[in-house]
């Protein structure tokens, strides 16, 4: 079905699809489903509360927004016919998923934590906020508001806290490329954030890339939910836990540079394909810029497609595999078929220069949305990530998110290559879910199943 762009319904949309809050402190609340008529009582108490995507006046001290599993849908009491009308990769859960996504070993679910993922898992509350004691003032009275409706039982909590300096714990800065949304008056497309044009500037991704009801990057709309009260301007998220290990990146690291010409710290960016503070290689391979950094409209303008070779950012860096730009036939229009709204943050304590193992987990709460589970986080996980066959690579992984068994190497091309082997697995999956970002109008519809 062609379609024509219209203006996003912010006012509809749930705020953390189209805005990165960048609020330093996080909860997630995994909520089961025992009694469905005390459950939508509560759901149409959330619709009034839920944080919007409507501008703000000034940037608010919390945000809270809601998602629901399949299982959710089905234990709030939506129609069969409504329920067929959702994806497989949706109906199946990340559970049921796991030999596509390389979730094996260490990551099965069967070794997932409790109440991270599986059939009782029903609803999930993101609760974002400036601070611990804003935080835990609205977690009180959330949890107060579960208590009073009945019908409800928290599983899990996951709490998450932005470390210093917007980085990860292998010590990379982060957030550096989201590409911004069409229709979002928000979002400017700066230089490499979205899709190249003929003309070398840079336009806005499709909207219905990520929100339903809106032409995607082939001008129809995506496949949505019936009926269209439920489907509009809704999302599909996923949630992954992953632990990091921080201790086995760094002894990777050490082995390697040891025959490695440029040392630890350009091995380490060309793992990556950017320097530890986002500086991109295919603008600066040799050092840091902390100029090109600080300009929004420089450090992300490149598209790889004059270094075919990767001798500036090696072909397998973990940030080339996560978006190929113009190194992939068309412009990069398959790849924009492929992109991600990329949300979470890190949690558990920083791990000190030179420590050794401390037994803290530590790592990544990571989110995305999408109009396509399948097409969009699980190609990038299967055919990116976990496979090399896109890149030329064989059958080398990705050296972060790769489902790495101890045998696999990187390649840093050069004159001569160098490689990086045994590639151990450095993420490890905690557990995870499929959900659905019903709009603030579907959260009310879902309220009002079974009435009257």
């Amino acid at each position: 079905m062609a379609a024509t762009a219209s203006r996003l319904n912010v006012e509809n949309i749930q705020g953390a699809l189209l805005r990165g809050y960048r609020l330093p402190v996080a909860r997630y609340l995994f909520v089961h489903v025992s009694a469905p008529e005390r459950a939508r009582t509560f759901i149409g108490q959330l619709a009034e509360q839920v944080s919007s995507a409507a501008p703000w006046s000034q940037k608010p001290e919390w945000a809270l927004n809601a998602y629901l599993t399949f299982a959710g849908l089905s234990a709030l009491g939506l129609p069969e016919s409504a329920l067929e009308s959702f994806p497989a990769d949706f109906r199946d859960g990340m559970a049921a998923r796991a030999h596509l996504l390389g979730d094996s070993d260490e990551s099965a679910p069967e070794r997932w934590e409790a109440g991270l993922g599986g059939p009782r898992v029903h609803l999930m509350l993101m609760l974002s906020s400036a601070g611990e004691r804003i935080g835990e003032e609205r977690r009180r009275s959330l949890l107060g508001l579960i208590e009073r409706t009945g019908g409800l039982e928290l599983l899990s909590e996951q709490r998450g806290s932005a470390l210093a300096g917007n980085r990860e714990h292998f010590g990379y800065a982060d957030g550096f490329s989201q590409p911004p949304v069409e229709g979002f008056a928000e979002d400017r497309p700066r230089a490499g954030g979205g899709a190249p044009q003929k003309d070398g500037g840079w336009r806005a991704i499709r909207a219905g890339e990520f929100v339903l009801g809106y032409p995607d990057e082939e001008g129809v709309l995506p496949p949505a939910p019936e009926p269209e009260a439920l489907g509009r301007d809704g999302s599909y998220l996923v949630f992954r836990k992953l632990a990091q290990d921080v201790v086995g990146f760094r002894a990777m690291l050490e082995r390697a540079s040891a025959t490695y010409p440029g040392g630890e710290e350009l091995l380490a960016a060309k793992l990556v394909g950017r320097f530890r503070d986002g500086t991109p290689l295919d603008r600066a391979p040799d050092r840091p810029d902390p100029d090109l950094v600080a300009d929004p409209d420089r450090h992300n303008d490149f598209g790889y497609d004059s270094d075919p070779q990767g001798l500036r950012c090696p072909v397998g860096a973990h940030v080339r595999r996560a978006n190929p730009r113009e190194s992939m036939p068309f412009r990069g229009k398959l790849v924009n078929r492929h992109r991600m709204l990329r949300r979470g943050i890190t949690y558990g304590p920083p791990l000190p220069e030179g420590s050794p193992e401390d037994g803290r987990e530590r790592g990544v709460l990571f989110m995305c949305f999408q109009a396509s589970i399948k097409r969009q986080f699980e190609f990038v996980q299967a055919q990116w990530f976990n496979d090399g066959n896109a890149f030329r690579l064989g059958d080398d992984k990705d050296v972060l998110l790769g489902d790495h068994d101890g045998t696999g190497k990187a390649l840093i091309p050069g004159r001569p290559p160098s490689f990086v082997h045994p590639l151990p697995r450095l993420v490890t999956v905690r557990g995870g879910e499929y959900l659905f970002c019903p709009s603030i109008a579907a959260l009310r519809y879902l309220s009002a199943l079974g009435g009257a």
